[in-house]
């Protein structure tokens, strides 16, 4: 299903404070579908926590998220329903096998696709090990288990902390070769990561500058 291409999230004047001390302040960006947004700087910056702020786990100190054009808190059954969030961690189930996992993330979400949960694992690299234990798979073939989600979900916000972690250079390829296909239909992404990105169209934007910038 080809997805809108309108504008879909607007950060105005967001900042955070931890421990009585202000990690950032002064963020404000306007993503459109189509767009991968990269979020840059330093270890300890706030890019985890920013990605955080944009699922709603966390809640800003000042400034404000609008989803289509209004604060998250106003539409946020929609807003979480379109959003897909994958963490640094992920967030697999180690006693469960890759497939009950996956089946798992699928039923926990709001919007997925057709596509088979064997195909899935299959794509990624997994054919062969869905019914084993994950405790038994390494910390990449963990990570392929949570990056099948983006084969599925028909989110169009996708959030990824750090998703090339512990994934070798056919999972890079897989990964990348995802998101473009993902934000030529109009999807967006928004992801932390010091891998060099060969994606088309990639805009950074560093928290420690404040500076935006395309590659």
């Amino acid at each position: 299903m080809s997805l809108s291409s309108s504008s879909l999230l607007s950060i105005e004047n967001l900042a955070f404070e931890r421990d009585d001390s202000r990690l950032f302040d002064g963020i404000n960006l306007t993503v459109n579908g189509g767009d991968i947004l990269q979020i840059e700087g330093a270890n300890g910056s706030g890019k985890t926590t920013l990605l955080r702020l944009l699922t709603g786990a966390l809640q800003p100190s000042a400034g404000r998220i609008n989803y289509q054009g209004q604060p998250i808190s106003e539409n946020r059954y929609d807003y979480l329903a379109d959003m897909l969030y994958i963490g640094h961690q992920p967030a697999v189930k180690l006693n469960l096998t890759a497939e009950e996992n996956l089946r798992w993330m699928v039923a926990s979400a709001a919007k997925s696709n057709r596509v088979a949960v064997a195909d899935a694992l299959a794509e990624v690299g997994l054919a062969g090990y869905s019914d084993i234990p994950c405790y038994t798979l390494s910390a990449g073939q963990h990570r392929r288990v949570a990056l099948a989600r983006l084969l599925i979900s028909e989110a169009r916000l996708w959030y990824l902390d750090e998703p090339f972690t512990a994934i070798d250079k056919q999972g890079v390829s897989l990964l990348q070769s995802c998101l473009q296909h993902h934000v030529a239909q109009g999807g967006l992404v928004v992801l932390s990561t010091h891998q060099d990105l060969a994606l088309n169209n990639v805009r950074k934007y560093n928290l420690l500058s404040r500076a935006e910038y395309l590659v």
